[in-house]
């Protein structure tokens, strides 16, 4: 008997030591394949959860149904292509809708929604008004990034100087100077610069060491070249197609490449990050780990990931994709 039960120890021990040499075997398969990048891989998704003031209620048919605070609006989205049941009664109540144009645009229809209101994430506050194009003056997917490099900043355990180009209304700003850091705000619209300033003031970050600037963004950092001005963090949002201050005419897919080789020029000795967002079709993660890597990683020691951003939608374990982002780790 003792015989017999000493024997199962063996085999099992034998068995277990063949197991454990086909998974070595295939763990070194794994990361050749990997080394050569024909490795499938799941795609990443930074997910903003946090939110408390705002929620994505449901997706139907080309649209959500988001509560901003206690307002609920309509608005259309590309990526929702399916088509299901309303799940939720507030597609009959909405506050707002935003119906889009066959002809391109669209058009706002109000139901009891104010001209402007608030809403905040953590300490940050931010004013919202819907206007052209259904938007709010809020990404709320960004929080995600927002998490990120508040938490890098916070434990640099030294002072970091931001870079934010096309900034908008300040979302990354507000959340940069948060955590601690001083930053540079440059967008070329003088609307969103003030928005920007608003939202700040709002979120009692009046006094903090920002510099709020309407300019254009690649002739600003050719500037900042020139004076010899160095940056430890930059984040980039542009858009897909725009105009500066004086008519400059930005395309993201002619552009963006030459602007990330300028900026990598005003990085400081010890740079921190660099977040670089799309929300432009055919600029996916892959495509921005490549961009990052060749312009910014093959200077230095870095860390890049790219992935989506995404909302998840309540009552369900779905994630609405909202963009990319590639971030960059020195």
């Amino acid at each position: 008997m003792q015989y017999s039960d000493d024997f199962n120890i063996l085999e099992s021990l034998r068995q277990f030591y063949l197991y454990l040499r086909l998974f070595t075997f295939l763990l070194k398969c794994s990361i050749m394949v990997h080394k050569k990048g024909e490795k499938r891989t799941e795609n990443t998704m930074w997910i903003a959860e946090n939110w408390k003031d705002y929620e994505v209620l449901d997706t139907r048919c080309g649209e959500k149904l988001e509560r901003w605070g206690k307002y609920l609006l309509i608005r259309p989205d590309p990526q929702v292509i399916w088509q299901t049941e309303e799940a939720h009664e507030g597609w009959r109540h909405p506050n707002g809708h935003y119906h889009r144009s066959s002809k391109g645009g669209g058009n706002w229809e109000f139901f009891d929604l104010p001209e402007t209101w608030q809403i905040s994430y953590g300490d940050l506050r931010f004013n919202l008004k819907p206007f052209s194009f259904k938007h709010t003056g809020l990404f709320p997917e960004q929080a995600a990034n927002w998490d990120w490099f508040g938490k890098l900043i916070r434990e640099a355990g030294r002072p970091i100087k931001v870079l934010n180009l096309f900034a908008y209304t300040g979302g990354a700003t507000c959340a940069a100077l948060a955590a601690g850091a001083s930053v540079t705000h440059v967008d070329a619209s003088k609307g969103m610069v003030t928005w920007a300033r608003e939202n700040a003031e709002s979120s009692g970050l009046a006094d903090r060491p920002v510099r709020w600037l309407v300019d254009d963004c690649t002739k600003f950092v050719q500037r900042e070249i020139r004076r010899g001005n160095t940056y430890d963090a930059v984040i980039m949002d542009p858009p897909s197609y725009g105009r500066g201050p004086k008519g400059e005419i930005w395309k993201i897919e002619d552009t963006i490449y030459p602007l990330l080789l300028l900026t990598r020029q005003i990085l400081s000795d010890k740079p921190l990050f660099f977040l670089l967002n799309s929300y432009t079709t055919g600029l996916q993660a892959g495509v921005l780990t490549h961009m990052l890597k060749t312009s910014l990683a093959a200077l230095r020691p870095a860390y890049v990931e790219s992935g989506e951003v995404g909302l998840p939608i309540r009552d369900t374990e779905l994630i609405l994709p909202c963009g990319c982002a590639g971030r960059v780790v020195f």
